[in-house]
């Protein structure tokens, strides 16, 4: 596997290094040894997928509280998304700012996002899934989300017009 770090510091672009013959290819996505060696979370107790019928769908800005706070190992399994992390992490040198990363089944690139940060995507075609690997089970008192559109943080979604759940719209600040 391929680690190519961020402009956001300990959140990484990893890429599965192919192993091709004429049957097809062979790649590892993930490996704990490797996930140590780069000092990443290397146990993931849930994974989830999202189906999403519309290009334009929005799902988003979600991050878990502490001591509920998770890490993410996110993938496109089909269609391609637009995937956003923001540094939640007041002490951080990168604090409220964002990167994004397209990821799509062709590409099979995933995007490691480590605890404090808040996550979400934008489908860039109909019928994309996303597969999540998460350190953390979910917990609902511990559910937050960062306004998509905060003015503090100005993200640059590619795709309009947008589907977005009320809940996702009704975020209202940014956290503190």
């Amino acid at each position: 596997m391929i680690f190519t770090p961020t402009s956001l510091p300990g959140a990484y672009i990893i890429e599965p290094e192919l192993h091709e013959d004429e049957r097809g290819a062979f790649a590892r996505t993930f490996c704990q040894n490797e996930f140590k060696e780069h000092g990443l979370k290397d146990h993931f107790v849930q994974c989830n997928i999202s189906y999403n019928k519309k290009k334009g769908t929005l799902r988003g800005m979600h991050y878990q509280a502490a001591p509920h706070q998770e890490a993410k190992l996110v993938r496109c399994t089909a269609g391609a998304i637009y995937d956003v992390i923001v540094d939640l992490r007041p002490e951080s040198s990168t604090y409220r700012q964002w990167t994004a990363v397209e990821l799509t089944a062709a590409n099979r690139r995933a995007l490691y996002v480590p605890e404090g940060f808040a996550h979400g995507f934008q489908t860039l075609c109909d019928d994309s899934e996303v597969f999540y690997q998460m350190s953390e089970f979910y917990h609902p008192e511990s559910a937050r989300g960062l306004r998509w559109d905060d003015p503090a943080v100005l993200i640059a979604w590619p795709v309009g017009p947008r589907t977005i759940s009320a809940r996702d719209q009704g975020y209202t600040e940014f956290p503190t």
